[in-house]
């Protein structure tokens, strides 16, 4: 069904992919496992045709086969009527605003008839349980929200072909649940899956094959039996995520007052109040649903949105919005909002004018990222630029600092280290507030949990076709 031979992929000075060969058999499920930057992606680029057909600057050596067929060869248009590609950033992939008419877009692109259109909408929707996120405007749903559209998408289209980079990466518990039983859905019709994943524990029983790259090389091949009977320290050895199962084991955060107050906040688009206090020092997880409205919370605290009612104090004296954004630095849950330079230094620069070079390094250094500092941010992995906004916070020396999903897109290795960050923030006084659905990654660094949407029911029910 899929076959590298002998591939090697360079962008400029950059070995990418070296020595790839690997045969995928049609109907098989296979997770690309290891660090970031270790090529995952880029061999999803590769089965998908984004390379080289869009991304024709690096240099490709060797050959990688669909069906039979060179990729570099083929069509785009032949390879997307096999070939549903979920991206790592979902909104690079969408075209409309409404999430209806993004679901259909696929199908209207194969000149499939508006009846049967909207017929094959309904019923993804209620294979994935979506209903509830049919004809919404795209651009106010959640990060992993637009995930799950993204993935409807592709569903809707039914290709033979799944090509899925870090489709967990922003979902909440009870998503991945839905996502997991998805896949063994697809895989008993079978579809072929490729997915390149962090968070592993949700897919032990879906997968027939795990992959381990590392430094752009194929470093060893499991099957699912032996992937699952890992040694934590042969996994940790690899720089891999938990395989087990992880639920809350922090208390909730009950303090109403800190340093930082926050006061019966309502936002304009959820009727929940909020209301707690953070001292310096206090890492505290905000958890939730998806479109629980956590991300919300943050930008009312920092300045970013306008609550609709309550206050935001510091030290007892209330905040405008303006003063709150010069109180608080938040890294965002898509970091490409808050990357505009054209070198990593120059991010951090910009971050922080009056850091010195020696400073800067350092903490590049800290996050693995010293050797791409004259690098174009937009060449960096998906997680290698989630790190280099969270050196921008950090040199931003704020007291309260806001990660929404930090985690995303980080292996075992970094997730560590963006912890360690977290801690030596902490023990210097700051407060953090950190939005996730990363349980190993919440046990491990907050103090404390606040959970948003605990009593509000999720409105919405099954849809027919005539509502579309």
């Amino acid at each position: 069904m899929i076959e590298f031979i002998d591939v090697n992929y360079r962008v400029g000075e950059y070995a990418i992919l070296t020595g790839i060969n690997l045969k995928i058999r049609g109907g098989e499920c296979v997770l690309l496992a290891g660090e970031s930057g270790s090529g995952k992606t880029t061999l999803t680029k590769l089965i998908n045709g984004l390379i080289p057909h869009f991304y024709s600057s690096g240099q490709l050596d060797g050959e990688v086969n669909v069906n039979g067929e060179p990729v570099a060869e083929t069509s785009m248009y032949k390879l997307a009527e096999m070939i549903g590609s979920v991206f790592q950033n979902p909104k690079s992939q969408f075209f409309y605003t409404d999430s209806s008419a993004e679901i259909a877009f696929g199908l209207e692109n194969r000149c499939v008839p508006p009846e049967k259109i909207r017929q094959r909408i309904v019923a993804a929707a209620n294979e994935l349980g979506i209903e509830n996120l049919l004809s919404r405007n795209i651009l106010k749903l959640s990060g992993g929200e637009k995930q799950i559209i993204a993935f409807a998408s592709v569903y809707a289209a039914e290709p033979e072909i799944y090509v899925l980079d870090e489709p967990s990466s922003n979902l909440d518990n009870t998503s991945v649940e839905r996502l997991k039983e998805l896949l063994h859905y697809i895989k008993a019709q079978g579809k072929t899956v490729i997915i390149a994943e962090h968070r592993l524990n949700y897919l032990s029983s879906v997968i027939d094959r795990a992959v381990y790259l590392k430094g752009g090389r194929i470093m060893q091949e499991f099957t699912a039996a032996q992937f699952r009977t890992l040694t934590e320290r042969e996994r940790i050895s690899m720089g891999l995520r938990t395989l087990k199962e992880t639920q809350i084991t922090i208390p909730k955060c009950t303090d109403l007052k800190g340093e930082l107050c926050v006061e019966r906040i309502i936002s304009r688009y959820k009727e929940e109040e909020i209301s707690f206090g953070a001292n310096s020092g206090d890492v505290i997880g905000i958890v939730g649903k998806n479109g629980a409205g956590k991300t919300t919370l943050c930008k009312i605290i920092c300045g970013l949105l306008k609550e609709q009612s309550g206050t935001v104090s510091y030290r007892g004296k209330k905040l405008t919005r303006r003063q709150r954004q010069r109180l608080c630095a938040m890294v965002m849950q898509d970091v490409n909002h808050q990357l505009f330079t054209d070198s990593v230094v120059d991010e951090c620069e910009l971050a922080a004018p009056k850091a010195s070079k020696e400073k800067i390094d350092k903490l590049l250094q800290g996050f693995d990222l010293l050797s791409y500092k004259e690098v174009h941010p937009a060449v960096l992995s998906g997680g290698q630029r989630q790190r280099l906004a969270v050196c921008q916070a950090v040199l931003s020396e704020k007291k309260v600092v806001i990660f929404d999903e930090p985690t995303s897109g980080l292996d075992y290795t970094h997730m560590i280290q963006t912890g360690e960050i977290i801690q030596k923030l902490s023990r210097e006084g700051y407060i953090v507030l950190v939005i996730t659905h990363d349980y190993e990654f919440l046990n491990l660094v907050c103090h404390s949990v606040i959970q948003l949407g605990e009593q509000i029911a999720v409105k919405g029910g099954r849809q027919s076709a005539e509502e579309i």
